[in-house]
């Protein structure tokens, strides 16, 4: 059987099973036997088992079987495709293709956002992240006039607002006073700390023959999990963040949750309070400013006093002639 197709009966029992929780063999094939891609061909038991082994290998996701309930199946982790994970992204991506693969005709009526990845550098960071080889870059910041040579070593990838972006791991001598840092893999009277760059900013990107031992202690989701996107280590506490939605955006923020802390508060005639515990970091702030009119920071009052002043100063531009 050809890949493709393959895939498309792994992302069709996968959307089952998410629909129905709980099902069993004999239900699944009753659904499936009603569909183009079955051919009414029913799925064979060997064949189910080679389909759950393929998704756990793949998507890392894992069907289980209910003994006790009538040998229904369920997916055990079903939280992982709820959260900004790759199963999650990985699924989702091939789900739409798979929409989008027989909808060629209407290749004019749907229009997709492109997501750059700067040639072949995100293939070879993801295996210099497998194989912990070290990678050397040329960078250039925004708005900078010159470039940067780092050697690091690739922690993990971070899309964030439609970029790519490197976690690298650094480390350098302890200065004087300066508490070092014992671990397995850091040479001794070393700190280390980490930066982020854009994919897109990268002028040119080697991997290296010198090998990285990971720090084993650390969790790229746990290190970004307080942070709005991926801004990290400007001294932005974390603290609790209290935002009033009015007219449409309170709904569209229900739908597209800002972060995995953000929960309802209260509700009112025409607006509803989310909050939130983050750091209120400058990217959060610009994201606030770009729903305009229709959103309120209520807690904390510097965040709120912030947001004043820079639709202040956005007001005088239109004011100067």
């Amino acid at each position: 059987m050809k890949t493709q197709s393959l895939f498309k009966e792994y992302i069709w029992l996968l959307n089952t099973l998410l629909r129905y929780k709980k099902i069993s063999l004999a239900e699944i094939n009753e659904k499936w036997v009603n569909t183009e891609l079955s051919g009414g061909i029913e799925i064979a038991r060997s064949t189910f088992n080679r389909h759950k082994e393929a998704i756990e290998n793949i998507f890392g996701i894992l069907i289980e079987c209910d003994v006790k309930d009538g040998y229904k199946y369920y997916i055990e982790n079903e939280e992982d495709l709820k959260e900004n994970s790759i199963q999650n992204w990985l699924f989702s991506t091939l789900s739409v293709n798979n929409l989008l693969s027989g909808s060629v005709s209407l290749k004019n009526k749907i229009l997709l956002e492109t997501i750059p990845t700067n040639g072949n550098y995100l293939e070879d960071i993801i295996k210099a992240i497998k194989d912990k080889r070290r990678v050397e870059i040329e960078y250039k910041k925004y708005g900078g006039d010159s470039t940067k040579r780092l050697t690091f070593d690739p922690y993990c990838l971070k899309m964030h607002n439609r970029r790519w972006y490197l976690l690298g791991h650094f480390q350098r001598k302890a200065k004087k006073g300066e508490p070092e840092i014992k671990r397995d893999g850091l040479p001794d009277g070393y700190i280390e700390y980490y930066g982020t760059f854009s994919l897109d900013r990268i002028i040119s990107l080697k991997v290296t023959s010198e090998i990285f031992i990971e720090n084993e202690n650390f969790n790229a989701k746990e290190y970004f999990k307080e942070c709005f996107g991926i801004v990290h280590g400007d001294g932005t506490p974390l603290q609790r963040v209290v935002i009033r939605a009015f007219e449409f955006e309170r709904f569209n923020m229900q739908d597209l949750p800002w972060h995995p802390s953000q929960k309802i508060i209260e509700e009112g005639e025409n607006y509803i309070d989310y909050e939130f515990h983050l750091r209120p970091s400058l990217d959060f702030s610009h994201f606030i400013i770009g729903r305009g009119c229709y959103v309120k920071v209520l807690e904390p009052q510097w965040l709120a006093d912030e947001i004043y002043n820079m639709l202040a100063d956005t007001a005088m531009l239109y004011e100067e002639e």
